[in-house]
This record gives structure tokens, C-alpha cells and sequence, in this order.
């Protein structure tokens, strides 16, 4: 089976989740449906099947959290030297040349891509085209508005 590449901080917040999920959740869960079966007929009780409802989901996730962390290949980029070149898990900081904007990203696995907090997947676009280039690079990248070029201003293994 292959190994899909996650960061330390993603594999912590996805073993954190699935405790939450093994010790508080599905006690919880498995109360309520021994609460709602001692409420009598289970064909016409709603709360038994809302409480069944929860639980399948509940197991489902922990399933695919086991799953996840069973094929992760973590990867912890403090523990490496900077060398400068970006590579999965660093945090680049780009300047668009045609706007002079800056933005920082952090190159994660897709579990954890969050664009909203600047984690951008390694198989995205913008990281797929920045990875393997080294600071002070000038990289052309495709986007939705045309190829935009970018000048790699700072790489750090944090």
C-alpha cells in the first residue's frame, strides 16, 4: 500500500481527534442508545435511531483516522537542515512580481490543506510548481487567471 506524505503537526492533530473520538465520543454515544432502548419500541423511537445514526458516523471516522495514520508517512521538516529548498511540509513566502504582493503558504498533505490558513496541499498547483526550486527562484505558475511568476523570497523549515 503506498505512503501518503503528512506533517508531525497534522499526524498530532489526527491522533488528538481520534482519542477525543475513542475516549469521550462513542461512550457518549453508546449511553444514549442505551438510554433510548430502555425508552421501549425501537421501530418508532427517533432518539435510538438519531443515536445510531451518530454512531455509525462516529466508527466511520475512526476507521478512516486509522486509516490515514496506518499509510502516513510523516514528515518533520524542523528536524532537517535548511538548505533553502523548498520541499514538502516548509513554509515558502512568495512575492507576486506583477503585484509586488507577499503571501506565505505551507506545503501539507491533503488531510490537512486549509487555504483559508495558507496550508495548500503538495499536490496543488501552486506547490506542485514550487516544490524542488530554492530561494531567490523565479517560478512560473498556472493559475485560473494565466500563468502568474513568482519570486521564491524566503524558505523555512519550521
Amino acid at each position: 500500500m503506498s505512503q501518503y506524505p503528512m506533517t508531525a503537526h497534522g499526524a498530532a492533530m489526527l491522533r488528538e481527534e481520534l482519542n477525543e473520538l475513542k475516549t469521550k465520543t462513542r461512550p457518549r454515544i453508546i449511553a444514549a442508545i442505551a438510554e433510548a432502548r430502555e425508552h421501549g419500541d425501537l421501530k418508532e423511537n427517533a432518539e435510538y435511531h438519531a443515536a445510531r445514526e451518530q454512531q455509525s458516523f462516529c466508527e466511520g471516522r475512526i476507521q478512516d483516522i486509522e486509516g490515514k495514520l496506518s499509510n502516513a508517512q510523516i514528515i518533520d521538516v524542523t528536524k532537517m537542515e535548511n538548505t533553502g529548498k523548498v520541499i514538502f511540509g516548509t513554509t515558502v513566502t512568495i512575492m507576486n512580481l506583477e503585484t509586488d504582493k507577499e503571501i506565505t503558504y505551507r506545503i501539507v498533505g491533503d488531510d490537512e490543506a486549509d487555504i483559508k490558513n495558507n496550508l495548500i496541499s503538495v499536490n496543488s498547483p501552486i506547490a506542485r510548481g514550487l516544490i524542488g526550486k530554492e530561494q531567490d527562484d523565479v517560478v512560473n505558475i498556472a493559475t485560473p487567471s494565466g500563468t502568474v511568476e513568482f519570486e521564491i523570497v524566503e524558505v523555512e523549515y519550521i
